[in-house]
């Protein structure tokens, strides 16, 4: 019986835990990601905002908490969309991978916020909350030295600089799609069809040959 009653207990806290974060996600995509309330969150559930705090001690917490989750779920969806692909051509993968990134942005768009654009004044997500955002770009840039490696790819893509560039500008078009086509799917997107195209001047820019002389 002892050791039966903390495991309820425990698994009981990560369903609240999981009811706040839900909870702070409606109220923050139909408030604004910076005017999350944590009265308004304990509102919702029912509770006291005194019993909220044995869970999340400020607004700041649950920014942390929402942040992880948020890149739990991208670097999921990044690595689904590139374990299903039926290609090993590393110009595709690149576009498969670019496109679950976008795709997933788009349809989420309060982690989004969170994640991608400076959006909550003073907020840094914390070593543990970061871990899968950096993963995630360790996927990506797995991706561009395997390009590197088959000749594809001048070694500078892989570099930071590389990764800067590629992180900038795919995150650009991205930008532009939800600022000015929110509602717009990745399909119907006027800037998210830019795509291969940005990739095809990511490739010209980095070519093998780059910095030789004709």
């Amino acid at each position: 019986m002892s050791t039966t009653v903390p495991d309820r207990r425990s698994r009981r806290r990560q369903e609240t835990i999981g009811e706040i974060l839900d909870v702070a996600i409606e109220l923050m995509a139909a408030e604004g990601v910076a005017a999350l309330s944590l009265s308004a969150v304990a509102r919702r559930l029912g509770m006291q905002p005194p019993s909220l705090y044995q869970y999340f001690p400020s607004k700041i917490a649950i920014y942390d908490a929402l942040f992880q989750r948020g890149a739990e779920l991208f670097l999921a969806a990044q690595r689904e969309a590139i374990a299903a692909a039926t290609t090993d051509d590393v110009v595709e993968l690149h576009l498969i991978g670019t496109t679950a990134y976008a795709r997933w942005s788009m349809q989420n768009p309060v982690y989004s916020q969170l994640m991608f654009w400076r959006t909550i004044p003073g907020f840094e997500p914390s070593p543990e909350a970061y871990a899968p955002a950096q993963e995630a770009l360790g996927v990506l840039q797995d991706g561009l030295q395997a390009a590197v490696d088959v000749g594809r790819l001048h070694p500078d893509a892989a570099s930071e600089e590389g990764l800067a560039v590629f992180t900038s500008i795919t995150a650009g078009v991205l930008s532009q799609q939800m600022a000015n086509e929110p509602e717009a799917t990745f399909e119907t997107g006027r800037f998210t069809r830019l795509f291969p195209v940005v990739l095809e001047m990511f490739y010209q820019h980095y070519a093998p040959n780059r910095g030789k002389k004709k």
